[in-house]
């Protein structure tokens, strides 16, 4: 089968290839899925490049410890192991696996694995895993939020934030988006309460009040931000600027912690975890229509250097899918 591979670190175009590699053998209690759709996150970019370069410990000096590439992915049940009795050949599905950007991937039937909504394509159930989990976990489980708190998103036309408006309209928020003029309606048509563009007007000076705050763009900083705090409101950073080799994003996510230790306000940052629960909520609020994807750009797998070179250059609108 074809998978994407990079045996050292750079630019996208100069060191992922497409590749014949084994297909997986699915143990007992796996299944083996044909993939249909995959997509980037911001993640698999870093992955590539190497960066930031205070994570080389994990990712691996020299070259990367793991050559493999992607996560999210929908696609087809092709083969079911012996003690598997969730799933059958045939069944649509979605969910996260280490190697994604691959024709198969041989997945835990007890991981993230569920069935992919009818109502729903392969391109936009293969955006969902990684960003939009992070979105709900990022809002419900580090945030807080309950019914009724008002949140804003800075950072909302992205991948994690067009779904996190969606996914804190739908908990029952009330959600203000900050994002650039091009994507102002885009974030209206999710469910927005209220978009502000930030190339007109700095969210942080309006007299509004957030019980919690989901910094994915991580342009202000948490003194900014505490302007426009309540007392006990909470920031959750899942991103920031990548400018910094060195550091990337951390060191505005290091930033936020120390300037939130002196005050009733919270600070905190985290990596969303996949798990069968949550994946089964995205799959529930797909279903219901309280979610969908938006797609920026779709590339076929054999351009998959292309799809991350995209990531790279900017901020795409929503996702980028990759098809299989």
């Amino acid at each position: 089968m074809k998978a994407a591979v990079h045996e050292r670190f750079g630019a996208p175009e100069k060191v992922v290839e497409l590749r014949e590699v084994d297909r997986p053998e699915p143990a007992a209690d796996e299944v083996l899925v044909r993939v249909r759709a995959t997509a980037v996150n911001i993640a698999e970019w870093y992955a590539v490049v190497g960066r930031p370069w205070i994570a080389r410990p994990t990712m691996g000096f020299r070259g990367p410890r793991d050559i493999r590439i992607g996560v999210d992915y929908a696609g087809v049940v092709e083969t079911v192991g012996k003690d598997v009795t969730e799933f059958r050949p045939g069944d649509e599905v979605f969910g996260g696996r280490s190697g994604a950007y691959a024709e198969y991937v041989a997945v835990r039937a007890e991981r993230a694995i569920v069935r992919k909504p009818a109502n729903v394509t392969f391109e936009q159930a293969g955006a969902v895993g990684t960003a939009a989990i992070t979105a709900l976990q990022g809002l419900r489980d580090k945030g807080g939020l309950e019914p009724g708190q008002r949140v804003l998103i800075n950072g909302a036309s992205g991948g994690v934030g067009t779904y996190a408006i969606q996914i804190a309209k739908g908990l029952g928020a009330e959600v203000t988006a900050v994002c650039s003029t091009p994507n102002v309606e885009i974030a209206q048509s999710l469910g927005a309460d209220l978009v502000v563009d930030y190339r007109v007007e700095d969210v942080t000076r309006r007299n509004e009040r957030y019980d919690l705050v989901l910094d994915i763009a991580g342009t202000q900083s948490f003194s900014e931000l505490r302007r426009v705090l309540e007392p006990r409101a909470t920031v959750v950073v899942v991103g920031g600027p990548r400018a910094n080799r060195l550091l990337g994003p951390l060191g505005h996510v290091v930033g936020s912690r120390l300037r939130a230790i002196r005050g009733s306000q919270h600070a905190t940052f985290f990596i969303a975890k996949f798990n069968k629960a949550d994946m089964e909520t995205l799959r529930n609020f797909m279903e219901a229509g309280k979610l969908t994807s938006v797609i920026d750009s779709t590339y076929p797998l054999d351009e998959i250097a292309g799809a991350l070179r995209h990531m790279g250059e900017g901020h795409p609108r929503g996702k980028i899918a990759v098809t299989v």
